[in-house]
C-alpha cells in the first residue's frame, strides 16, 4: 500500500476517526495478528484502537480555525447509536466490520470530507470511501478471517456504542497513533 500511496508511508499524519475501543476484545483476535502494509512490523492492535476512518490524511497541523470548522459541520449532527453486526471483505482481501446505521455513517463521512476539500480521503486513492472497521489487512487471512468473523458475529453480542464525538489522532514517528482531541456531535460545548 505504501508504494502506491506515498501519503501512507509518511509519519506524522493526522486523522479524524470514530474510535470504538469497546470492540477491542472482539476485534483483537484478528487485529493482533494482522499487519498494515505501510507498517509491517507492528500489529494493527498495537498501532491504533479499533475505529472507522472518517478522514485520513487530515491536516498536517490542525490549527484552531480548522478544528472550529470541524466543530461547526458536526454541530447539526445529533449523537446516535452505532453497531457492528456484519462482516465483509474488499477485493484486496481486507476484512472489515460494517458500521450501522451505514447510510448515516456514510453521510457523516461525506459531511466531513466536504468540509475539508484540501484533504482528499486516503490521499485521493478512495475519493468515495466505504465506511468500515478493519479487522484484518489485505495481507493476512482473507476468506478464513471473513468466515471466522461471520461465525463470531453469529454467536457473540457486540456492544452498541453511543457515537457522540469524532476523535482526532496523530501518528508518531514510531507509527503508533495517539489521541490528540475530540469534537462533539450536536454542538455540545459550542457557544
Amino acid at each position: 500500500m505504501s508504494e502506491r500511496n506515498p501519503w501512507a508511508a509518511r509519519t506524522g499524519l493526522t486523522a479524524i476517526l470514530i474510535a470504538v475501543p469497546e470492540l477491542a476484545e472482539f476485534t483483537d483476535r484478528w487485529r493482533s495478528v494482522s499487519y498494515s502494509p505501510a507498517r509491517p512490523t507492528m500489529a494493527l492492535s498495537e498501532l491504533i484502537p479499533p475505529h472507522v476512518t472518517v478522514l485520513v490524511p487530515w491536516l498536517a497541523e490542525p490549527q484552531p480555525d480548522k478544528v472550529r470548522r470541524l466543530e461547526e459541520v458536526l454541530a447539526p449532527i445529533q449523537p446516535f447509536d452505532l453497531s457492528f453486526s456484519t462482516a465483509g471483505q474488499f477485493e484486496n482481501g481486507t476484512t472489515w466490520l460494517r458500521p450501522e446505521p451505514f447510510d448515516q455513517i456514510r453521510a457523516l463521512l461525506q459531511t466531513v470530507i466536504d468540509a475539508f476539500p484540501e484533504c482528499p480521503p486516503y490521499g485521493g486513492e478512495h475519493p468515495d470511501p466505504h465506511p468500515h472497521l478493519t479487522i484484518s489487512s489485505s495481507a493476512q487471512g482473507g476468506d478464513q478471517v471473513l468466515a471466522e468473523a461471520e461465525a463470531a458475529l453469529a454467536t457473540e453480542e457486540l456492544p452498541t456504542i453511543r457515537l457522540d464525538d469524532l476523535t482526532i489522532w496523530r501518528e508518531g514517528d514510531d507509527g503508533i497513533w495517539q489521541l490528540t482531541g475530540s469534537v462533539p456531535l450536536g454542538g455540545i460545548g459550542l457557544e
